[in-house]
């Protein structure tokens, strides 16, 4: 790896967030470009910076959201690269790191460890990624990681047109292009796998879908709307219908 490890630190303990600066600053090829307690403004900034590793505390007690909101945005970013993700926690849970382990997460330091240091974090962490081993693009080649990068593709074009999360017709609306862009497009019947998926009336389904998508375009900018959806929309109604909305995510997917 060329030049400094970019690290972006995730902690809401204003001891051991100084302790980290201190040693980052004692290490020639580390640097820390930015420190905050929030697992949303987290997100943005791995937006803004790329940075090659992350420290995240997983309890966020005096800042705002929590290590799992953070892993769960990072894994719908459709980042061309994987950071390197160091998870620290006064957690000792098998099944819980299990999780972790799953969410991609590299190392995992348990706080309450007799030796446990901001030092020993950065030290292993050099280790590591300095390894000939590491390799900081993401390799595509497993089913289980062909789903990652489309699921992260999906997010985020629900993302840029403001779909919002709390809304239950944006499962749906998932569910719906990940199965059309992973099936023969031209014998699926969307709305019959989503009735059969969920356990539920198409109809309900559908109301669902429409809801979400008349909420959004009551709420998101008119610039966001324009540049990220750009087919034709019933002059009358003013909104997509749910099939039209899931077929211009599936083709603009696949072009």
């Amino acid at each position: 790896m060329n030049g400094k490890i970019k690290i972006i630190l995730i902690e809401d303990n204003e001891i051991e967030s100084k302790e980290f600066e201190d040693y980052i600053n004692h290490v020639n090829n580390v640097s820390l470009i930015s420190h905050t307690k929030s697992s949303i403004e987290a997100i943005e900034l791995v937006k803004k910076h790329s940075p090659d590793t992350i420290i995240l505390d997983l309890e966020l007690h005096n800042g705002l959201g929590s290590g799992f909101d953070f892993l769960s945005g990072l894994n719908n970013l459709a980042l061309h690269y994987k950071p390197f993700v160091i998870v620290t926690t006064n957690i000792v849970s098998n099944v819980i790191y299990d999780r972790l382990h799953k969410d991609f997460v590299d190392l995992i330091f348990c706080k309450r460890q007799a030796d446990y240091s901001p030092k020993l974090v950065i030290d292993s962490l050099l280790f590591l990624i300095q390894n000939p081993f590491y390799k900081k693009e993401v390799s595509i080649d497993s089913p289980e990681e062909r789903k990652i990068e489309l699921t992260n593709k999906i997010n985020k074009e629900l993302d840029l047109i403001g779909i919002s999360y709390r809304l239950k017709g944006r499962d749906y609306l998932f569910e719906a292009i990940y199965y059309l862009l992973t099936n023969d497009e031209q014998n699926a019947n969307v709305f019959q796998h989503l009735s059969k998926h969920y356990k539920l009336l198409i109809s309900s389904i559908s109301r669902a879908i429409q809801t979400a998508i008349n909420h959004t375009w009551r709420t998101s900018s008119i610039e966001d709307l324009r540049a990220n959806y750009t087919a034709p929309i019933n002059f009358n109604t003013g909104v997509p219908t749910p099939t039209e909305f899931i077929y211009y995510i599936v083709k603009k997917l696949k072009s």
